[in-house]
């Protein structure tokens, strides 16, 4: 079944993982209310909490549905170079604790997911970026990420005084590419002509695409240096180093999964945030655990589109809204994809 996310302004918050509960990397807190598990389970990808994109959205929703379910909620972070049987070990854990629903962040944790899932039959398990998962029990948590991306092609696109720009990928992998082909797409709508520096940081996850901020500011370097007036990143907590980049040379950056502009961490850099291309986490987690919570647990896939307000592009910085032709070009290309008269590439 194909189920359309309800929006939710998935404004990125939490401590980081060094402050994370050092005995297991996780936190407890009691439920309350008619709701009869234990609560939420949330299980991180790469970076962690304190990410300010991936996690971090993924956070809000967790964080927003314990508050108004009032139920508890225990989330855990990763380790360094973790294997799958360690992922199966956390979700195991977050199950015979009596967790429901547990969702895992990222596509890397479907193995996981895919092996406690049938051994908990009566526990929903919420699978994020990734759709192979076939099971009564289990929702694929999907995004149209291509379309967000395209619209921070426009904008990009738009606003270089240089006709020439740049995407910096975490890992090179079919996910991430969505993203750099929307974008190129979106770009190239603005100007069939224009430069696109393009880089991925990593082969695997496991190198650092992900989390290493310094690895993207180095990227960052090289294309702002190579004649790029705007980035667009798809990389996790290394898109930090790409932000800071941008703002050392006066450049744009665009951010991505959550409102980067808004992020506290952030905060120094932020008037070089051009705008930030949205995936709505946050909503997607906060609707599978109001589902559970009302005992009407989703199932199958739930794709989150530019239609339903699953991915979306942040406006926030003001000198972005001063921007009319940019504005317009950007909510042009939004209603032109819902409406059908764009369909966005995937690669």
């Amino acid at each position: 079944m194909a189920v359309a996310v309800v929006a939710l302004a998935a404004a990125g918050c939490g401590k980081s993982s060094s402050e994370a509960d050092s005995a297991d990397n996780g936190s407890d807190k009691g439920s309350s209310g008619g709701y009869s598990g234990k609560g939420i389970g949330l299980a991180y990808d790469i970076g962690g909490k304190g990410d300010q994109s991936f996690n971090d959205a993924a956070y809000a929703g967790f964080a927003k549905a314990e508050k108004e379910f009032k139920i508890g909620g225990r989330d855990i972070e990763p380790q360094d170079g973790e294997s799958d049987a360690d992922k199966i070990q956390r979700l195991t854990t977050l199950a015979k604790a009596g967790y429901n629903p547990i969702i895992g962040v990222g596509y890397s944790y479907a193995p996981a997911v895919k092996e406690v899932a049938a051994k908990y039959p009566k526990v929903t398990f919420g699978m994020i970026d990734d759709e192979t998962i076939k099971a009564k029990n289990v929702v694929d948590l999907v995004f149209s990420a291509e379309q967000s991306s395209y619209l921070a092609g426009v904008a990009a696109a738009k606003a270089s005084k240089k006709d020439h720009i740049g995407f910096i990928g975490g890992v090179d992998i079919p996910l991430i590419h969505s993203f750099e082909a929307g974008f190129d797409q979106g770009a190239k709508s603005v100007d069939p002509k224009i430069r696109i520096e393009s880089q991925y940081l990593t082969e695997t996850a496991a190198e650092g695409g992900f989390s290493s901020p310094d690895k993207g500011q180095s990227a960052a370097d090289g294309q702002l240096d190579a004649g790029a007036d705007v980035i667009y990143h798809a990389a996790g907590l290394s898109g930090q180093g790409v932000i800071k980049s941008a703002a050392a040379h006066k450049a744009w950056a665009l951010g991505v999964d959550s409102d980067q502009y808004k992020q506290s961490a952030l905060a120094k850099d932020k008037d070089f945030i051009l705008g930030s291309a949205l995936k709505n986490v946050g909503g997607a987690v906060y609707e599978l655990v109001k589902s559970v919570h009302a005992g009407k647990p989703l199932s199958g896939v739930v794709v989150g589109d530019l239609k339903s307000g699953g991915v979306g592009f942040a406006d926030s910085n003001p000198k972005y809204r001063a921007m009319k032709d940019v504005v317009a070009a950007v909510e042009k290309a939004k209603q032109d994809v819902i409406a059908g008269k764009v369909t966005v590439a995937t690669k």
